[in-house]
């Protein structure tokens, strides 16, 4: 059953408050929703709110990847109950994976206008909202709404329609845009919670693709970055033709006016050379790889069910960087899985050494419901010894980044420039004269994702600029700009 209107919708209720609060917790995938979903409410004439307390329409964009981030939702929920109960001025809307995951046992107690909406069916948010509004103003309880069906293909061609229609919004990174290519995942890691709230993988039409990347480089985008939870598995097929990332990578290079094009997040496996001989040969494609590991202990990779082993992974790597020698990677780690030891640690640790990636996202294990690890795995490693563990991961990844960004100090990068620095406090070579009578702080990245800040115009915005580093953070390189 679909409420999905393709013509503007008509607000009804100029008259109440028209006006939404979206906030977005999690991945790329969820920030890109989350900017489809605005498309929508403002084409059915709603307008955004700066803060959450005079919003009609109150939307959270879910996580369900780990505990913390569900349990953060909730306490958000609680916060609004009394606001509700006094007032009754706004519907709450659900989104994303933890929505899918718990559905309607998310709301037990809220029983007032409220919505829940898996990330499956995104395209019929608005009818939702618009029907629990008709429900609250003609004094009926407004109905809880639930949509949770995965791999429909019905639903699938209602969301490339939403797809087709996006609009690139992000006012703080006007030249930076998602486009998906990819929905789903069919890895089943047994810590992951993913194939569960998104579904099975299906690719999209690459000419949907590209001409989404050729809509959002016509109006100003200059830095395109492609979304898939396993963007390497890519895989459409067209009058007998298969298509990979590889050729998406190529048509979309083609798109006159575009400058960059990255992609997230690779699986260590099925991983196309090809891809490394197009970041070698195609100027516009960053030389750049987020491939996690997870850990570098092959007991540790067999149990989570990641069908490869490390020795697997650093030939992935070292072919690479072989094509590609100025190749960055940045990697994911989860410690205190379910039967690691010291020993397994002490080669995760290891493995970062050997790789030296740029950054690493690390996380302590947190079981998620109905993974293979949470029905059959005992969560046995105490949170105090978790924690040592991911402090030692994240010191070690401290000292390599910064080893690393040394070595670039005196050097001439490219970056493209994505507007002002949000901490220039952080460069202490700037006096406070220096700031209230010179350029602003700038902050752009290069083309292996370093984060460089230097003073320019804030004309520079969107724009390829060289820089010299001049000196270097394990995060952060600072730079001055060629005249």
């Amino acid at each position: 059953m679909s409420f999905y209107i393709q013509e503007p919708h008509k607000n009804k209720n100029q008259n109440m408050n028209a006006t939404y609060y979206i906030e977005t917790m999690g991945c790329q995938m969820n920030k890109l929703d989350s900017e489809l979903v605005t498309n929508e409410l403002e084409r059915a004439g709603y307008q955004p709110c700066d803060h959450i307390n005079n919003a009609g329409i109150i939307i959270f964009n879910t996580c369900s990847v780990r505990q913390h981030a569900e349990e953060k939702v909730l306490s958000k929920i609680g916060q609004l109950r009394k606001r509700y109960m006094q007032k009754k001025d706004f519907v709450l809307a659900v989104i994303g994976c933890m929505a899918q995951r718990l559905g309607q046992d998310l709301l037990d107690g809220w029983d007032q206008a409220a919505i829940v909406c898996g990330p499956n069916q995104i395209h019929e948010l608005v009818d939702l909202i618009e029907k629990v509004r008709t429900e609250r103003d003609q004094g009926t309880k407004p109905r809880q709404a639930r949509y949770l069906s995965l791999n429909d293909p019905e639903q699938d061609d209602l969301l490339e329609e939403l797809d087709s229609r996006h609009q690139h919004r992000d006012e703080r990174l006007p030249f930076m845009a998602f486009v998906r290519v990819m929905r789903g995942c069919n890895y089943f890691c047994s810590y992951c919670i993913v194939p569960y709230v998104r579904g099975r993988e299906r690719s999209r039409p690459i000419k949907h693709i590209i001409d989404e990347c050729k809509q959002l480089t016509d109006k100003g985008v200059k830095e395109i970055t492609l979304l898939g939870q396993t963007i390497n598995s890519y895989r459409y097929e067209d009058h007998d033709t298969i298509y990979g990332l590889a050729d998406i990578l190529e048509s979309v290079h083609a798109i006159e006016g575009l400058d960059r094009i990255r992609f997230v997040t690779s699986y260590p496996r099925h991983f196309e050379e090809r891809i490394f001989h197009l970041m070698a040969s195609l100027p516009k494609v960053c030389s750049y790889l987020h491939l996690p590991a997870q850990s570098g202990s092959d007991r540790i990779l067999k149990a989570m069910n990641r069908r490869y082993t490390v020795s697997d992974y650093i030939e992935l790597i070292e072919r690479g960087k072989a094509i590609v020698p100025e190749l960055t990677v940045a990697g994911d780690f989860i410690c205190g899985f379910p039967g690691e030891q010291e020993s397994d640690h002490q080669a995760t640790l290891e493995l970062m050494r050997r790789i030296r990636y740029k950054n690493c996202f690390v996380f302590k294990y947190s079981p998620r419901p109905n993974t293979k690890a949470w029905q059959k795995m005992a969560d046995d490693v105490p949170d105090d010894v978790k924690q040592g563990r991911l402090e030692e991961l994240l010191a070690l990844q401290h000292e390599i980044g910064y080893e690393d960004n040394q070595g670039l100090i005196g050097q001439s990068v490219e970056i493209l420039v994505e507007g002002f620095s949000k901490n220039p406090h952080l460069d202490s070579d700037r006096s406070t004269s220096d700031t209230e009578t010179a350029y602003p702080q700038l902050t752009g990245r290069t083309q292996g994702d370093q984060i460089v800040v230097f003073d320019g115009p804030e004309w520079l915005t969107g724009k390829l600029v060289e820089v010299k580093i001049r000196k270097a953070s394990s995060l952060t390189l600072f730079g001055e700009r060629y005249e």
